[in-house]
């Protein structure tokens, strides 16, 4: 848990890309709920439980409202270095 990890973590509303940088350079895309209602993801590696535990609080900071967090499993990439 205290390695790096891909995480998504989904908001309500919508951040323009000016807070990518508030946000340890998390990638931040947008879309549409089912209601209408606009959504961002940031998604990102985050270096540690810790860093992510600060994201979660600028989220709280900035009022918003977390949809979801997801770790994100990337194709194992040692899995592919061990059959080389």
């Amino acid at each position: 848990m205290d390695q790096p990890a891909t995480y998504q973590i989904k908001v309500q509303g919508r951040l323009d890309e000016r807070w990518a940088r508030w946000f340890n350079g998390l990638t931040l895309t947008f879309e549409r709920g089912g209601d209408g209602a606009s959504i961002t993801t940031l998604t990102g590696v985050v270096a540690d439980q810790s860093a992510l535990r600060g994201i979660l609080s600028r989220i709280w900071d900035l009022n918003l409202t977390v949809i979801s967090v997801t770790h994100v499993e990337i194709a194992n990439q040692e899995r592919g270095k061990s059959n080389e």
